[in-house]
């Protein structure tokens, strides 16, 4: 992986989803995490983002929601000049696929890779059951 990259999010919503992500694909060490916790506000969440990312030569962010504070001051960074790559709505799916090296080239590829896994599955249960019955 040539790039890092830094889940922010609300609470513990990041480290929890590199934990999660780790028992699938094991230690990651070019992943790394800033919460915003309720007694914080935008100056220390800013604070412990820039101590993260200070050392990394290259880093895209995946933030857990779009006009959320957590992206909003990341947002902030972007807007100064700052050359970062901002992705806002990430799930286990985006970062899978950015370990995995997959649609890191395209926005739209690692957009699109991401938003194809969200289904509901009873819908594709009762697709099942009737492809199921066809063949009876």
């Amino acid at each position: 992986m040539s790039q890092d990259l830094v889940l922010v999010s609300h609470g513990d919503l990041a480290a929890g989803l590199k934990s999660a992500v780790e028992m699938i694909m094991g230690p990651q060490k070019h992943i790394r995490t800033v919460g915003l916790y309720e007694c914080e506000g935008q100056v220390d969440f800013l604070t412990r983002f820039e101590d993260v990312t200070r050392n990394l030569d290259s880093f895209i962010v995946f933030a857990d929601l779009m006009g959320g504070t957590p992206c909003n001051v990341v947002s902030r960074l972007v807007l100064e000049g700052k050359r970062i790559t901002l992705y806002a709505g990430m799930n286990m799916p985006m970062v899978i696929n950015f370990i995995n090296g997959d649609a890191i080239e395209s926005h739209q590829a690692l957009c699109s890779a991401a938003q194809q896994m969200i289904v509901c599955i009873n819908d594709v249960l009762a697709a099942s059951a009737v492809d199921d019955e066809d063949e009876l």
